[in-house]
């Protein structure tokens, strides 16, 4: 990983992007990309797509979502206090105690997010699990007056952003879901670009509302036509507590991509993926999908009269919360096997399953 390609993915990280409000990174996104692609655009839904060799006649779409789970502002009480519901999908238990930002016209706001302290609550009340509308955010305004000053319904919220990194080469942010597969992608193209002899036309795609039903995939998708793509996200590590491997497949921090099989990937892809990490000597990790993929991939598929599909997953612990756990030589060694993938691609190919 390059140093820029690292500054990049710190920059993406730290801009909000909840589900269509993913403005902020999607200017990080087109500013890195034009210093090496051969077009740049950005669609009506807001999907950028960053093209490199694009008047090639086979077409190759990388898709990686731009949006991460947040929150949006529905209420301003009497106090001061604001209330909202959730973009994605939050476990309440999560938000207990956060701090949080509010992004406003004028700029971020920081916030709490909480409810009332153990002490103050009932033997009833702490049996439960507590709703997110049981929570509230705080700014400290005293008042409904002071705190419509600065926010306004509709406002999106996020977790506070950051990036910290461990020991072994991991680290931990909020939106590592999917800011990783997002940085796979375009690092990928521009790994692709800066190889050079291209025989296909890649386009590598920063989506738009994945995690609210996988919108910004279809309309991009719909739009690039392509006739093979790769979705690019988060799935969950099994070496940790309490993770069933029986179900979830033996999936390690630091082993390699996650190349997917299953009813969701064509089988053409996957052997020509597998054989493009054989080949460059690049560490993989294999997971079976028995369904319609919960991502980007599974309206890939299914655009128009299909898309030869294949779905890359990278490691991640402790999905949707705010320490969201990756390995960075992971996320290095799957943006290197998608780059030898189109690298190795003939014009010609055919993705018929046989």
């Amino acid at each position: 990983m390059t140093p820029a390609a690292k500054k990049f993915f710190q920059q993406i990280l730290e801009s909000p992007s909840p589900s269509g409000y993913e403005q902020p990174v999607q200017r990080v996104v087109r500013d890195y990309a034009a210093k090496f692609a051969d077009e740049v655009r950005t669609d009506a839904h807001g999907n950028v797509i960053v093209s490199v060799n694009p008047g090639a006649p086979l077409r190759v779409m990388f898709a990686g979502h731009a949006d991460q789970i947040g929150l949006i502002v529905t209420y301003i009480d009497e106090f001061g206090f604001i209330y909202s519901k959730p973009i994605g999908g939050w476990d309440p238990q999560q938000l207990i105690g956060q701090r949080m930002t509010i992004h406003t016209a004028s700029g971020p706001v920081p916030a709490v997010i909480s409810r009332k302290a153990i002490h103050l609550l009932d033997e009833e009340e702490r049996k439960q699990v507590v709703k997110q509308k049981e929570m509230w955010l705080d700014i400290g305004a005293s008042s409904q007056a002071e705190a419509q000053e600065l926010v306004e319904i509709g406002d999106p919220v996020t977790l506070q952003l950051g990036y910290q990194e461990m020991r072994n080469g991991l680290a931990n942010a909020p939106g590592m879901d999917n800011k990783t597969g997002l940085w796979v992608c375009i690092e990928a193209a521009r790994r692709a670009a800066e190889k050079g002899g291209l025989n296909v036309a890649v386009h590598a795609v920063a989506t738009v509302q994945e995690e609210i039903g996988l919108r910004g995939a279809q309309t991009s998708a719909y739009g690039v036509d392509p006739h093979v793509g790769i979705a690019v996200d988060v799935t969950h590590a099994t070496d940790c507590p309490t993770v069933d491997k029986t179900q979830e497949s033996d999936i390690k921090l630091s082993g390699g991509p996650v190349v997917q099989r299953g009813p969701n990937i064509n089988p053409v892809v996957f052997k020509r993926v597998r054989a493009a990490g054989e080949s460059a000597g690049i560490p993989m990790q294999w997971a079976a999908l028995n369904r319609g993929a919960s991502n980007d991939g599974n309206a890939l598929q299914l655009s128009r009269a299909g898309v030869a599909t294949g779905i890359v997953g990278l490691p991640l612990r402790y999905m949707h919360s705010a320490v969201e756990v990756i390995s960075l030589e992971d996320l290095d060694n799957a943006a290197q096997l998608l780059a030898e993938f189109v690298l190795r691609l003939e014009a010609d190919v055919d993705f018929t399953p046989e």
